[in-house]
Parts: structure tokens; C-alpha cells; sequence
């Protein structure tokens, strides 16, 4: 079942109130890469752009996405997050001198259901706060993935393979 409707055959939040509060943990991935120009300007693990330190600034922008997913996300339960860590790690350079930076959003709660969402939201805000303030050198920058990696609690865990 793709989605959860009421009576009157009308979208609805899914009912938790039976269930008892786990613990939750999800991680989630965002690659996004950079062409060269934009890479060239990574210095110790960070750009400095007219806004301020890109990666820092993806980073918090993450962070506040993933806590306020249920308010970004229609039907999505608001969660307590306990812990929510975003990485941004930028990779080797191609041959032409573009990289990749991947996000890893890990988020943790105790509740009713999982914390899914807030990893896959914090992990795309970074994602494109990462676009953001890297277009005033390059529009080429192309948000390549956003994927779950891991989840733990509820009925079953999740990882790739």
C-alpha cells in the first residue's frame, strides 16, 4: 500500500498511538557533484564562498531540514531527533578535476515510528544548500543521488546490501 486514506477515502496520517516508542536510527546519503571549476576551490575540506563556508553551512541546513521534517513533508510524524550528524566528504578528483561530495545524514530517536524521513531530508537540504551557494561559480553541479543507506527499529531493519 502506497499511501493510507481515511473513511471518507481521503489522505491520512498514519495511526501510531498503539505503538511503543523505540529506538530509531536511519542513515541516508546525497551525492552531488562538482564540476571543476567549484573543485578547485576545496581547500582542508571546504569551500569558502561569498556566503560563508559552504560545507558548514550544508552541514547546519541539514541539520534544521531533518528537524523539521514534518513540517516540510505531508502526513510525516513530527519527531523528538535526540541526534542528527551530517558529513559532507568530498572525493578524488576525474581526470578533468571534477569530485563528488557525499552527505551522510544520520539521525536517532526514540519514537513511534522511523526517522527515515528525517535522514532522506537532512541529507537533500544539504544537498542543495551545497548547490546554492556553489552556483555563483558553476551551474553544472548536478545532485547525483539521495538514498537511504541503513535504518534500525520498528518491524524490521533496513540496509543496502
Amino acid at each position: 500500500m502506497l499511501s493510507h486514506l481515511d473513511a471518507k477515502n481521503q489522505p491520512a496520517m498514519v495511526d501510531v498511538g498503539g505503538k511503543a516508542p523505540t529506538a530509531r536510527t536511519a542513515h541516508a546519503v546525497a551525492v552531488v557533484h562538482l564540476p571543476p571549476e567549484l573543485a578547485r576551490l576545496i581547500a582542508n575540506h571546504e569551500i569558502i564562498g561569498k556566503k560563508g563556508p559552504v560545507f558548514q553551512t550544508a552541514s547546519l541546513a541539514g541539520v534544521m531540514a531533518a528537524k523539521r521534517t514534518g513540517d516540510l513533508i505531508p502526513l510525516c510524524h513530527p519527531l523528538p531527533l535526540e541526534d542528527c550528524q551530517l558529513e559532507l566528504k568530498p572525493g578524488l578528483a576525474d581526470a578533468a578535476g571534477a569530485i563528488d561530495v557525499t552527505i551522510h545524514c544520520r539521525v536517532a530517536c526514540h519514537a513511534k515510528t522511523g526517522v527515515e524521513m528525517e535522514a532522506l531530508t537532512g541529507a537533500t537540504v544539504a544537498a542543495l544548500t551545497l548547490y546554492d551557494m556553489g552556483k555563483a561559480v558553476s551551474h553544472d553541479i548536478v545532485i547525483k543521488e539521495v538514498r537511504l543507506i541503513e535504518k534500525t527499529g520498528g518491524k524490521r531493519d533496513y540496509r543496502v546490501g
